[in-house]
């Protein structure tokens, strides 16, 4: 059974009757590339936003669709982020490390959860606290 990122290749170069050549030159990216995410069962790990930006370009499909595909491709559930779900998700799709982040979460092991838990609201924390004068390095 072909992956989410696979289907998407493989339907839109039967639609569009184009080759992984094709593609990879509209986009600016190997033709390995596409013929490797286009054949590879299991993506192991989320390829680089260049990849994923060329991939779309040459596809002539929306970024998100793609990065879409290819989180599911590795096994990352990605969050259903239109506005209609949650009014605060344009500056979430807007930002790919965010949405890249809170997909990654699943993937970690509860006590690694734990780490990221206790990590994000030590961030929050301290920035929440009003910002006082600064201490020379003598005071401290």
């Amino acid at each position: 059974m072909a992956n989410a990122l696979q289907q998407l290749i493989r339907e839109h170069l039967d639609r569009k009757g184009w080759s992984y050549g094709d593609v990879a030159r509209r986009g600016g990216i190997p033709r390995s590339t596409v013929h490797h995410l286009a054949t590879t069962d299991r993506v192991v790990r989320m390829p680089q936003a260049t990849t994923l930006e060329g991939l779309a370009k040459g596809l002539e499909l929306p970024l998100e669709a793609v990065r879409r595909a290819a989180a599911e491709a590795c096994g990352i559930h990605v969050y259903d982020t239109s506005p209609a779900a949650d009014p605060n998700s344009a500056a979430r799709a807007a930002d790919p490390e965010v949405a890249l982040l809170i997909a990654s979460v699943q993937k970690l092991s509860a006590d690694d959860r734990r780490h990221v838990t206790a990590l994000v609201e030590s961030l929050l924390d301290r920035s929440s606290r009003p910002a006082g004068p600064s201490r020379s390095a003598e005071e401290k």
